[in-house]
């Protein structure tokens, strides 16, 4: 199985929604090929994902149990899972100095807007996370559906940035 890291930012939302699909997609295959994780660069104190991403992942009938907001610094420490695959999903932590990941993991940035910016209404920010999220699933689904030789590693890396401009 490899393990992917999703990062942003705040990890309250974009990379929260991309951990829990990657998660149930991969799930419903007939053997598990990916464990899925997600971090932030800053989160701030007591971060928790954003209600509304919570919402969305629940009405789409994928489970949120476990989702927390963490710091991608745990993932950089002695005994943390090896990284095969980490993936920005939005462009202010794409910018940022990452730790060192050992191992050297495949990297690839798929930008998102961030759906809870802004002062919009629920309803409207409600729409931008399911918006959000049926665009992180159509990604994910090209990932899930890779063959298992575009996995090996010195071809992981070209293979998931080609997905970034789908």
């Amino acid at each position: 199985m490899r393990n992917v890291l999703f990062l942003c930012t705040h990890n309250s939302a974009r990379s929260i929604l991309a951990e829990a699909l990657l998660n149930h997609l991969d799930s419903r295959a007939p053997t598990r090929r990916w464990q899925a994780w997600s971090a932030g660069s800053s989160p701030r104190p007591g971060q928790q994902p954003h209600p509304l991403a919570l919402e969305v992942l629940q009405r789409a009938g994928i489970s949120t149990e476990g989702l927390h907001s963490k710091n991608w610094d745990e993932f950089a420490a002695p005994g943390a899972p090896h990284m095969d695959l980490i993936i920005t999903v939005c462009d202010s932590a794409a910018g940022e100095v990452c730790p060192i990941w050992p191992g050297h993991p495949a990297s690839a940035h798929w930008g998102y807007a961030d759906p809870s910016a802004g002062d919009a209404q629920d309803a409207a920010k409600r729409e931008a996370f399911r918006q959000t999220l049926h665009a992180i699933k159509r990604r994910l689904e090209l990932l899930l559906n890779l063959p298992v030789e575009k996995l090996e590693q010195n071809l992981l890396q070209e293979t998931v940035r080609g997905l970034s401009s789908h």
